[in-house]
């Protein structure tokens, strides 16, 4: 468990806070399911392989979870190791059989919520790859329409948040029906994932990707090559708003979804709260930035409001109105 907190903790600083404080069975669920992902996220992104061959074990991915098949593991293990750029991805890259041992110690029960998260991310990356080839250096291309974009932050964001859901309602009696739970912690979760895409869009445009859609570029009278150009940051501003404000009305969802998970429920409020406020946080600092097509001003929130939230997280677990009143003041700050 002790190795597979340090990967966690290196390739998610965040998340890594909010698992580590989850009652065991769920923090390595938890851990697991998050490591998979990302395994499957480096292999969409890998530069050392052709399109199609990313295409091959995105696809074969969930399947090799489930059975893992030696042969397939050593393979994958062989294709997927070398120069990535992230050291962090470098060192999850030769862990696979680490995060698949981790795997089989997750309690049976808990074991078919992974391998579905695993496929529904999966399906994410098969439509990032369809829509984006990875044409490193290339002119980047954009999504077609505002469904494709949404349709992806489901995927790589709500079916997340789905899991999430699935993990708490498996342990604790919620104070709603599940289904209405599970569909507020897809809200939440399509919330968190356009942060990362408004806030890594200088990357994925070196990337030949570009997940906003064209007929909103149409409208600003842009075109996906000239995002690459932080001066047009300005210009780019509408649509950063809009996808912001898509997001904040997203993450009104976490009010009720809060409110239902039992408050004897200690640190599984807290490892909810903690995400939430964090990213009405970055609601507020990606709207204040207005350079954010500069690849050399990535927007990320200092470290002493996150200590800060942990630090006030005894008031808010004991109360539903006071966490309601700190997420509204956040949020109100996005006009």
């Amino acid at each position: 468990m002790d190795e597979l907190d340090l990967l966690l903790k290196r390739t998610s600083r965040s998340l890594y806070l909010s698992a580590r404080i989850l009652p065991k069975k769920m923090r390595l669920a938890f851990s697991v399911a998050y490591l998979l992902c990302r395994y499957a996220d480096t292999i969409a992104d890998t530069p050392l392989l052709p399109a199609e061959q990313r295409k091959f074990w995105i696809e074969h991915f969930p399947e090799l979870v489930q059975t893992q098949d030696h042969k397939l593991v050593e393979q994958i293990c062989k294709e997927v190791k070398g120069p990535i750029d992230n050291p962090y991805e470098r060192e999850l890259a030769r862990n696979l059989p680490l995060c698949l041992d981790a795997y089989n110690q997750v309690a049976a029960d808990l074991q078919p919520f992974i391998l579905q998260v695993v496929r529904n991310v999966c399906e994410g990356m098969k439509l990032d790859l369809a829509a984006f080839p990875n044409r490193y250096g290339a002119d980047p291309v954009p999504f077609s329409n505002r469904e494709q974009l949404t349709q992806y932050c489901r995927f790589m964001g709500g079916r997340p948040g789905l899991f999430w859901s699935q993990l708490i309602t498996h342990q604790y009696r919620v104070k709603t029906d599940n289904t209405t739970f599970f569909e507020l912690g897809e809200n939440i979760g399509d919330a968190l994932q356009i942060v990362n895409i408004v806030r890594d869009t200088p990357r994925d445009l070196s990337f030949g990707r570009c997940y906003f859609p064209k007929d909103e570029l149409d409208l600003v009278h842009l075109v996906p090559e000239e995002l690459s150009n932080p001066q047009n940051s300005t210009f780019f501003e509408p649509i950063k708003r809009t996808w912001i404000r898509w997001g904040k009305q997203n993450l009104l969802s976490a009010k009720a979804y809060f409110a239902a998970i039992p408050k004897t429920a200690f640190a599984v409020r807290a490892a909810v709260a903690w995400p939430v406020l964090w990213t009405a946080d970055n609601y507020v600092a990606l709207l204040n930035e207005k350079e954010i097509l500069n690849p050399e001003k990535r927007v990320k929130i200092p470290r002493y409001v996150i200590y800060l939230t942990m630090l006030c997280t005894p008031l808010i677990l004991a109360s539903n109105a006071l966490f309601d009143l700190w997420l509204t003041h956040k949020l109100n700050k996005i006009p």
